[in-house]
């Protein structure tokens, strides 16, 4: 059994400090390095992925929305070629930083709204994949394991994508996630993180808000790195999966 636990990192700004990424960095496999449009800042960038290189992890892209006010988690309307170039910019940004030390960039995820609205608009996914793959189509694209709108978006560009499953959040019956306005969307209990965690990389499987099983198949898990509790769920989750056999294993 193996499984990549990625998380999003990086995403300082200025003088305002966000996550605890010297702490989570060697807990994980995959680095999702913000690139300022939703968070983060070339500084950021630069010591982010000198961070993932010293602890052997893989480095990603996180673009999102033009949102540093609400930090990418609004929905925006946005046209689909508005999109693409927006991803084109924040992928060529952080590709550049990683050959800078000598690293090439692996994988691209969006973030936060964009990656919500993308799960359901085929529109926006397709865009979302154009963008990746005139960068590089050796890019890998990280979706919603659940999202067939954004699997098949990869499929048409020639992207290997990877199904994401997620960690820390709650998910309703259809396997999309919970809005985070309702109270209790994010996961704080470390050991109730671990244990979805397991059930998904083991089982395939997830209980959603309503006690109802949603199967699924995930390639690389997620935890947010502005969670207050994802120190403590990194340390759970890895404390199972070593107990399980499961094995992390970085996207390639």
């Amino acid at each position: 059994m193996q499984i990549d636990l990625n998380c999003d990192m990086g995403e300082s700004f200025g003088i305002y400090q966000a996550g605890v990424d010297e702490e989570l960095m060697p807990l994980i496999s995959s680095a999702n390095i913000a690139c300022g449009f939703h968070s983060g800042d070339p500084q950021s960038i630069d010591r982010t992925v000198a961070l993932a290189l010293k602890h052997g992890v893989a480095i990603g892209a996180h673009p999102g929305h033009l949102d540093l006010r609400g930090f990418g988690r609004r929905p925006i309307q946005v046209l689909p070629d508005e999109i693409e170039a927006d991803v084109i910019y924040q992928v060529g940004a952080l590709a550049g930083f990683a050959r800078s030390h000598g690293a090439e960039l692996v994988h691209v995820k969006v973030h936060g709204a964009l990656y919500n609205q993308a799960v359901q608009e085929p529109e926006l996914s397709k865009a979302i994949a154009r963008g990746i793959a005139r960068v590089d189509r050796d890019l890998v694209m990280v979706g919603l394991a659940t999202s067939p709108v954004m699997r098949e978006a990869a499929k048409v560009e020639g992207l290997r994508f990877a199904g994401e499953a997620f960690a820390d959040r709650v998910y309703n019956p259809d396997g999309t996630l919970q809005s985070r306005r309702i109270a209790g969307s994010v996961l704080t209990d470390a050991e109730q993180a671990a244990r979805q965690s397991l059930s998904i990389a083991r089982d395939h499987m997830l209980t959603a808000y309503d006690g109802s099983q949603v199967e699924l198949t995930a390639e690389t898990l997620c935890l947010h790195g502005d969670n207050p509790s994802a120190v403590e769920n990194a340390l759970a989750i890895r404390r199972v999966f070593e107990e399980a056999g499961v094995e992390l294993r970085r996207l390639t």
